[in-house]
């Protein structure tokens, strides 16, 4: 007697695989792309989704679609899938980190003010302690912007976060120390127009210019933005990087970090201008998540103990 697909029961064919397979086919966007990349014939694949979705009385993909598009049952078992993928890594991560020490990986998140070449040369020494084979812990570094930072951390997608705004709320569970201050001037190219104006510069008259912006990377809500005023033309840009380049070419006009602009501002490629509005200061630091020391992975204490430094966190701000 066959039995029924609709009495088989979900936790027998919602595996990690099989998640992890879902996830293939709606990044692909279709089912033979996701078969090929899985080394499968389309039918073997189109197969198992289908084992899934008697599983679970629901429909996953659209089939009236030529593209594999996910239905809002399929969507949401994604989503929640995709949480229950990255448990199973964070659990997976826990258990050898209790067994040897280190963490089989380590993330940095970084803002985009801090300087990434002191970054480097961290991950640098590093390496560098593993003369007799391989290091223990990958590294990882994403790239994030104002309070997607520490937002990084929050969500598990970070282990330590480097360049947090230490003016924000505190969140249960993470632990922060001062890196230092920024202080940021307003500049332009020598060719924009508000090179000759008169200062200081006014907002009505900052008003009439493209302001350029760094976008803030958290993936949930709005985020922050700062220096902007309500019916500027913005020009918004990945990075404080990019927000640079922009500022060079004349392509808006806006507020950088005084030790980023420095080396410009004094060959004459930006030109510092006074404004109305009060000297803008920025207080940064790095954040991890709290735990006994015992507790700590030996990679998260090898860069605290790089950040006690006072020399390295002077760098880490300054050294553009």
């Amino acid at each position: 007697m066959n039995q029924n697909p609709r009495d088989v029961n979900p936790r027998d064919v919602l595996t990690p695989d099989a998640l992890e397979m879902l996830q293939r086919i709606a990044q692909s966007g279709s089912f033979a792309a996701a078969a090929r990349e899985q080394g499968l014939v389309p039918s073997a694949l189109t197969y198992r989704v289908r084992q899934i979705e008697d599983a679970l009385d629901v429909l996953l993909f659209d089939r009236s679609s030529r593209n594999a598009k996910l239905t809002p049952a399929g969507d949401e078992l994604l989503r929640e899938g995709t949480r229950l993928l990255q448990d199973i890594d964070a659990i997976a991560h826990r258990v050898k980190r209790v067994a040897t020490g280190w963490e089989p990986q380590f993330t940095l998140a970084v803002d985009s003010i801090i300087s990434k070449s002191t970054v480097m040369e961290l991950c640098e020494a590093f390496f560098a302690q593993f003369k007799d084979g391989p290091p223990p812990t990958r590294l990882k570094i994403r790239d994030e912007t104002l309070s997607g930072t520490l937002g990084a951390l929050v969500s598990g997608q970070a282990d330590l976060a480097l360049g947090t705004g230490m003016d924000g709320a505190t969140h249960a569970g993470i632990l922060s120390k001062p890196l230092g201050t920024f202080h940021f001037v307003y500049a332009v190219a020598p060719h924009h127009p508000l090179a000759e104006a008169q200062e200081p510069l006014n907002d009505a008259t900052l008003q009439q210019h493209r302001a350029v912006a760094v976008a803030d990377s958290i993936q949930r809500g709005t985020g922050l933005t700062f220096g902007l005023l309500g019916g500027q033309d913005v020009f918004t840009v990945p990075t404080m990087d990019a927000k640079l380049d922009a500022q060079l070419r004349g392509l808006g006009a806006g507020f950088l970090p005084e030790s980023m602009a420095r080396p410009y501002l004094e060959t004459g490629r930006l030109v510092q201008k006074k404004v109305t509005r009060a000297e803008r200061v920025v207080h940064v630091g790095y954040a991890w998540r709290s735990g006994s020391t015992a507790g700590q992975g030996r990679a998260l204490q090898w860069w605290l103990a790089q950040l006690q430094s006072a020399t390295t966190s002077a760098a880490l701000l300054h050294q553009h």
